[in-house]
């Protein structure tokens, strides 16, 4: 009932109506409870921009795969009515930049976990942004690898990694090619590379993001564990 004609487009829509179907008794189920509703928190978040022929990113550049914005940006929910004060309600915060390897070190304070000293995390603590208490600016870069399966047209290879530190993103090859340098404070859509104007920041956020990709697992290791036999498989019957 949902497929339409059957498009990508079409198909995607029918996703979205389905996931507010389901979400909606969830939601009125907690906004109802009297043990819920003061003391959950609720993220809604996509993973990733829209898919090519299914949805559009604009003004931003950019798709699913890609590591332009409109590829890597996307809303952030909180829903917590019994947590949020009054006047922050329905709020938007474009201020704090948020990745997904933050949300452990920021929900952990939120549920009143105490983190081990000995337990360090990729992320860092936003929960004052996430309860609408402040709007933190992040101090540590954070930093991005395009799909291995997405390289884009052999004449025109998409950027391999990214990295954003404040309001500059420096896009470019694994081999630190094909700098492309964006002030996102006044060109989220990433219209002008400002590489050859600004060679001094171009220069230092290609060491870091380079620095960075040698601490990854190589190509191959990954791959094996991706096809690595599955076990002890969980069957709710």
């Amino acid at each position: 009932q949902k497929r339409g004609d059957g498009s990508k487009k079409a198909l995607y829509h029918g996703v979205l109506e389905t996931m507010d179907e389901q979400l909606g008794p969830l939601f009125n189920f907690i906004r109802h409870s009297e043990k819920l509703r003061n003391n959950t928190l609720i993220l809604f978040a996509s993973d990733n921009g829209p898919e090519p022929g299914a949805g559009s990113a604009q003004p931003l550049r950019g798709t699913k795969a890609q590591l332009y914005e409109g590829g890597v940006r996307e809303p952030l929910i909180v829903w917590a009515p019994g947590l949020l004060p009054a006047d922050q309600r329905n709020a938007t915060n474009t201020r704090t930049v948020i990745s997904g390897i933050d949300f452990l070190p920021s929900l952990l304070p939120i549920a009143g976990v105490k983190v081990p000293a000995e337990v360090t995390f990729d992320g860092i603590d936003l929960s004052e942004a996430l309860l609408g208490k402040a709007e933190t600016v992040r101090q540590q870069p954070l930093f991005w690898k395009r799909p291995p399966d997405r390289p884009g047209p052999p004449r025109a290879p998409l950027p391999d990694l990214a990295v954003r530190d404040a309001n500059w993103k420096l896009l470019v090859q694994e081999n630190g090619a094909r700098p492309e340098l964006f002030d996102l404070g006044i060109d989220p859509g990433e219209t002008t590379n400002l590489a050859a104007a600004q060679p001094a920041v171009v220069q230092r956020l290609q060491q870091v993001v380079l620095a960075w990709n040698q601490t990854l697992p190589a190509a191959q290791d990954v791959s094996a564990l991706q096809t690595r036999p599955r076990r002890n498989r969980l069957r709710l019957e």
